[in-house]
């Protein structure tokens, strides 16, 4: 028969304060601190990273849309305006 342990599921809160502990005294010590693998820190760490760098290039996306869309929203009003002044002097011509 074996002794397996079971898996233990940490909190988001706990996994925060465990890699902000990591950034000042180390990983190394942390994870004795807190009965952790270091692994399990340095994969914390890499999931966090991921995250913020999706979120940031979210952010990135989002604000160049919104600039896309300005100069799309500029050009259609200036194509709206061509095509009323050529329609003026389409008539005039006449």
């Amino acid at each position: 028969m074996t002794n397996k342990k079971k898996r233990t599921m940490h909190t988001p809160e706990f996994k925060a304060e465990a890699l902000k502990l990591a950034e000042t005294v180390g990983v190394t010590t942390a994870a004795k601190q807190l009965s952790l693998h270091e692994s399990q820190l340095y994969n914390w760490r890499k999931a966090v990273r991921q995250t913020s760098s999706v979120s940031d290039r979210e952010k990135e996306l989002a604000a160049e849309n919104a600039k896309l869309k300005r100069l799309l929203a500029e050009q259609a009003e200036e194509l709206d305006i061509v095509k009323k002044a050529a329609t003026y002097f389409a008539k005039n011509l006449k």
